[in-house]
C-alpha cells in the first residue's frame, strides 16, 4: 500500500514553517521556512509614510500566503513526494492576530481606500496598543458580574481580539464599519485554503472570550461597552465555530493547482501554534505542562476538572484535546529578552571572541554563564520585557535587572536573564498547583529549548520539576500535521482521533533534566527576593507605568 502523507505548517511571529510527514510512521520527509517579507511592522506601514504609535505591531496578510505557498512547494520538490499522496494539511498560528475582512474574504489593508489606516491591517499578537480598551472590557465585566472573566483568570488581554476591536471602533470607525468579519488570522488561511470560513473553538475559546457553553458575551454587557457593539456577534464575528480535529474542508482548486497537489487535500480546522505544541509533544493526559519556548514562553497543562486558575489566559472545555480542561498561561518575552541583550547589550570583545572560536555569541555566553554557580553574580531580573501575561496580566510592566556594579560582566546578565524566566514559569505553576490543578513534570519545545541546555537545567533547578525536552523536531507543525491526518480521516489514509494519531505518528525519547538539590536550595532563597519584587513592582508600585507614561507623551509631542 502506497504511504500518505500531511503537511503540519507552523506560523510563527516571523515566518512560517512546513513540514511533510509520513501518515503511518510519523517521519518529517521534508521541511521548509519562509520568513515574511514585511516582517513585523512597528513603524511605518509598507509602502507609504504613515507612521505607528507606541505598542503597535502589525503584519502584511499577503506575506502568510506567500510562505505558505513557496513552503509547500518546496517540500514537495525535496521530498520527490507525489501530489497524489499528500491526504491533508493542518495549520497552526500565533494568536492573538487579528484582522478586518470584507465579504468576499479580502483583507482591508488590500483595499485601496483603506490601506493607508493602520487599523485595516493585521493587528499581531504582540500588538499592546488596545490597553485603554482592555481595560474598559475588564471593568465593565467586573460591574456586570460577567462569568466570561473567571475563565481568563479575572480579566482578558489587550493582545486578545475583542480589545482590537474596541480600538479600531473607537480610532477608525470607518474600518469598522467597512468590515464585513473580524477574524483570527489562522482562521483567514484555513478560509483561504478551502473558501469557506470555519473557525476554531481553540482561538475563539482562548483569545474572542467564547466558551462552548456560553458562547461569546452576551449583547447587554456588549452594549454597555459601546452601543455599536450590541450586535457584534451575529454582524461581524461568527457562530460557526468548530472542534479541534474537524474538517475545515478541501483545497479549493485555485490553491490546489498553484501548490501543485490535488483537490482531495483534507484542510483541519486552525489551531493556535502552542496549543499544538502539546499534541506534537505527545501529551495527552493531566500532570504534564507544555511550555513552548519561542519568542515568547507558552504553558498549557490539561485536567478533566475546571478550575479558575488566577491570571491565566483561558481555560477552554475540549480546547485540545475532546474530553479535556485545556489550560493556557505564558511569558510574553522568551527567547526575545535574551536577543534583544545579544541585539543590544553585548562588548565588543565578546563578539570578537566567539567568531575568532568560531562559534555563536549565545554558544559563547552560555558556556560562559555555565561556569557561574547559582547566586554567584548577586543579581536578578524581572522578565517582563514586554509586559508580563501571567500572572499579572499587565503589558504596561518593564524589565528589570537588580544588583548590578561596575564588576558586573555580560555573561552574568545573561544568566540572569535566563533564570529570570525560569522564575516566571514557577510563579505560574505555583499558581497552578494552589488552584488544584497539580504540574508534576514540565515538557519543553521549540528552539529555545533545545539549543540552551544550561536554560533548560536552571528551569528544572528553579522549578524543582523534572524537565522533557521534546526531541520531536518543530513540535507545532507536528501537531498541525496530526490534525491533518486526523481531518483526512480513515476512509483516505489518516486517523479517526486525536489519541490515535498521536499514538502512531509522534515517536521520540525526551532528553530529561533533574533538579540539582544544591542549586535548588540557593534559587529557592533568590526566589523569595524573586517573589518580593514581583509583588511590590506589579502589584503596588507605579513607577514602571509612570516612565511608560512620561515616554508615550514625549512620542506624541515629538510626532506632532
Amino acid at each position: 500500500m502506497e504511504s500518505k502523507f500531511v503537511f503540519g505548517i507552523d506560523f510563527g511571529t516571523e515566518s512560517a514553517r512546513a513540514i511533510l510527514v509520513n501518515v503511518e510512521t510519523g517521519k518529517t520527509v521534508s521541511s521548509s521556512v519562509s520568513s515574511y517579507k514585511h516582517g513585523v511592522i512597528s513603524e511605518l506601514l509598507p509602502g507609504n509614510n504613515v507612521s505607528l504609535g507606541p505598542n503597535w505591531a502589525l503584519q502584511h496578510p499577503e506575506d502568510y500566503i506567500y510562505c505558505l505557498k513557496e513552503t509547500i512547494k518546496k517540500c514537495l520538490i525535496d521530498s520527490n513526494v507525489k501530489n497524489e499522496s499528500v491526504i491533508g494539511i493542518g495549520v497552526d498560528f500565533t494568536a492573538s492576530t487579528v484582522l478586518p475582512i470584507s465579504k468576499s474574504g479580502k483583507p482591508l489593508c488590500l483595499v485601496p481606500e483603506f490601506k493607508e489606516n493602520p487599523h485595516s491591517w493585521v493587528k499581531l499578537w504582540k500588538h499592546h496598543a488596545a490597553h485603554k480598551e482592555a481595560s474598559q472590557i475588564n471593568e465593565t465585566a467586573f460591574k456586570m458580574n460577567e462569568s466570561f472573566l473567571k475563565r481568563y483568570g479575572g480579566e482578558i488581554s489587550e493582545e486578545w481580539m475583542l480589545p482590537k476591536i474596541l480600538q479600531v471602533l473607537h480610532e477608525a470607525p470607518e474600518i469598522y464599519e467597512a468590515a464585513d468579519k473580524f477574524i483570527e488570522a489562522g482562521d483567514w488561511v484555513v478560509m483561504q485554503l478551502v473558501g469557506t470560513e470555519m473557525r476554531s473553538s481553540c482561538m475563539a475559546g482562548y483569545k474572542g472570550t467564547w466558551s462552548k457553553r456560553e458562547g461569546f458575551p452576551n449583547s447587554n454587557y456588549l452594549k454597555a461597552l459601546d452601543p455599536a457593539l450590541e450586535t457584534i456577534v451575529k454582524d461581524k464575528l461568527s457562530k460557526n465555530i468548530y472542534p479541534i480535529g474537524t474538517r475545515a474542508g478541501f483545497l479549493t482548486n485555485a490553491i490546489a493547482e498553484e501548490v501543485g497537489l490535488t483537490e482531495n487535500v483534507a484542510v483541519a480546522v486552525g489551531i493556535i501554534d502552542a496549543h499544538a505544541a502539546v499534541i506534537g509533544a505527545g501529551v495527552n493526559e493531566p500532570g504534564k505542562m507544555v511550555m513552548a519556548m519561542g519568542t515568547s514562553i507558552c504553558h498549557i497543562c490539561m485536567d478533566l476538572k475546571e478550575a479558575f486558575v488566577p491570571g491565566i489566559s483561558g481555560v477552554v472545555e475540549d480546547g485540545i484535546i475532546p474530553g479535556y480542561f485545556a489550560y493556557e498561561a505564558g511569558q510574553s518575552a522568551g527567547g526575545d529578552s535574551l536577543a534583544w541583550f545579544i541585539k543590544n547589550a553585548v562588548p565588543s570583545h565578546l563578539l570578537e571572541e566567539a567568531e575568532k572560536v568560531g562559534i555563536s555569541i549565545y554558544q559563547l555566553l552560555e558556556e560562559k554563564a555555565s561556569h557561574l554557580k547559582p547566586g554567584e553574580h548577586g543579581l536578578i531580573a524581572l522578565d517582563w520585557w514586554n509586559g508580563n501575561r501571567s500572572i499579572l496580566k499587565d503589558s504596561n510592566l518593564t524589565g528589570t535587572i537588580i544588583g548590578m556594579t561596575l564588576q558586573t560582566k555580560a555573561e552574568e546578565i545573561y544568566r540572569a536573564l535566563m533564570e529570570s524566566l525560569a522564575f516566571g514559569t514557577r510563579k505560574i505553576v505555583q499558581a497552578f498547583n494552589e488552584s488544584g490543578i497539580e504540574i508534576k513534570e514540565l515538557y519543553a519545545c521549540g528552539g529555545l529549548a533545545e539549543k540552551n541546555k544550561l536554560l533548560m537545567q536552571i528551569f528544572a533547578d528553579i522549578t524543582q520539576k523534572s524537565v522533557h525536552v521534546v526531541t520531536v523536531p518543530n513540535t507545532s507543525a507536528m501537531g498541525s500535521a496530526v490534525l491533518a491526518a486526523v481531518a483526512a480521516g480513515s476512509n483516505r489514509g489518516g486517523y479517526e482521533t486525536i489519541e490515535e494519531a498521536v499514538a502512531k505518528m509522534i515517536k521520540f525519547e525526551s532528553e530529561v533534566f533533574q533538579p540539582i538539590s544544591e542549586n535548588s536550595e540557593i534559587y529557592n532563597e533568590i526566589f523569595l527576593v524573586y517573589d518580593s519584587l514581583y509583588k511590590y513592582f506589579g502589584e503596588t508600585s507605579n513607577e514602571m507605568k509612570a516612565l511608560l507614561n512620561i515616554k508615550r507623551q514625549k512620542k506624541e509631542i515629538n510626532k506632532v
